[in-house]
């Protein structure tokens, strides 16, 4: 401004040309042209700097639609849902209402502060995202805690469908047990078909895997036989790594906030009716963004069902990863029994992958791809001590 001023006065007060004060000042003769303008019309007040923004903006959000985001924001915030940009994108659509795009609704959020600054979020894109193909392709199975309105804890099991994300059930139960577990997952199985895998933690209610006791032989838990009458194969996460089940976990997030939005459930009977009132709007009502804003119901029954089959590989073979246990040995069911195969105390809790060819059984460190030990598997006994002698003891001794 005091540049502009300078200009003006040179011509007005010391009677240099335009020409001649815009080649002294490295300014155009127009901007001259122009200062002189402003001041005859506003005077020195008029020299000051004026903003560049458009006066215009065909392109805003309409003053109507910026008020429905926000009120939208808050009735999804209210009763508990989730209040995302895309949620929010997802019933402005179904509303008929012409929806902007995902990062405009973010914007206008940020706009009113209604969102909370992340930097530290991990951004979507670094995520590394795994679906089953087919519904039934794979359950998974977890359960999370809920008080009571008397602070009594409860326990709500849940079974997920990974590929539609559809809730097969959600039950509440002081605790969840075993048997509580196996008969759930049945009673499931006799509704929706059995799935092809299941995928659960390592909760003792679901494996028994990696159960303590010293030198205590490990047999399967009533779960783990359900799976295994059915055909059903068995995945458990590796402890304390629970992004495994990350789609269950971040359904428990969803499920937590609906709660919260609920009066306070006096005993469990009244839990479960919100259980099942969350139930149905879960899989009939949210669209899920991962579905392609459809719901868990509509992807569920959009495809045919996948079926448990053996596990086998091309050329007859069957591969599964496990744990070594504390003593030195992984457990195998062949031909009807638990067989326990010797791979010595030197590799505990190192996980192996298994590689099965009828009788024969090679063992190889799933990290390194090293051959640790090869078995014979003599179906008279249930310990089986890995290969020794001349051109058959590939693995090191124990």
């Amino acid at each position: 401004m005091a540049k502009n001023r300078v200009i003006v006065l040179s011509v007005i007060e010391s009677g240099l040309r335009p020409a001649d004060a815009a080649r002294r000042y490295g300014v155009s003769r127009r901007w001259v042209e122009i200062l002189l303008a402003r001041y005859r019309a506003g005077g020195f007040d008029a020299l000051e700097p004026r903003s560049r923004a458009p006066r215009h903006h065909p392109n805003a959000t309409p003053p109507h639609l910026v008020q429905r985001i926000l009120d939208l924001r808050h009735e999804l915030e209210t009763t508990g849902q989730d209040a995302g940009a895309m949620t929010i994108a997802m019933r402005l659509e179904r509303e008929g209402l012409p929806g902007p795009s995902r990062a405009t609704i973010h914007r206008t959020l940020r706009a009113n502060a209604l969102i909370t600054p992340q930097p530290r979020k991990r951004p979507r894109s670094s995520w590394h995202l795994f679906a089953a193909d087919q519904p039934n392709e794979m359950w998974q199975a977890d359960f999370t805690h809920w008080p009571l309105a008397d602070g009594t804890d409860t326990e709500i099991l849940d079974f997920l469908d990974d590929h539609s994300r559809y809730l097969l059930t959600a039950r509440a139960f002081t605790p969840v047990t075993g048997p509580i577990v196996t008969a759930t997952f049945l009673d499931l199985t006799r509704i929706y078909g059995p799935p092809a895998v299941m995928l659960t933690d390592n909760g003792m209610v679901f494996t028994t895997r990696f159960a303590q006791g010293a030198r205590v032989l490990k047999t399967l838990n009533s779960f783990e036989r359900a799976l295994a009458d059915l055909d059903i194969r068995q995945l458990n996460g590796a402890p304390n790594h629970p992004q495994t089940q990350g789609k269950i976990e971040r359904f428990h997030q969803t499920l937590k906030r609906w709660l919260t939005a609920q009066p306070p459930a006096p005993d469990i009977e009244a839990l479960q009716e919100q259980l099942n009132t969350f139930q149905t709007w879960y899989n009939t009502q949210r669209p899920h963004r991962a579905l392609n804003r459809h719901t868990p119901a509509e992807a569920y029954e959009a495809l045919p069902k996948a079926h448990p089959a053996p596990h086998s590989r091309p050329g007859g073979y069957t591969i599964r990863t496990d744990r070594v246990d504390q003593d030195g040995k992984v457990s195998l069911r062949h031909a009807g029994r638990m067989r326990h195969l010797g791979i010595g105390r030197a590799h505990t809790s190192r996980p192996v992958r298994l590689l099965i060819d009828h009788d024969d059984v090679l063992v190889t460190d799933l990290d390194t791809g090293t051959i640790l030990a090869e078995f014979t598997i003599d179906t008279t006994r249930g310990y089986q001590p890995k290969k020794k002698g001349p051109g058959e003891n590939r693995g090191p001794s124990s």
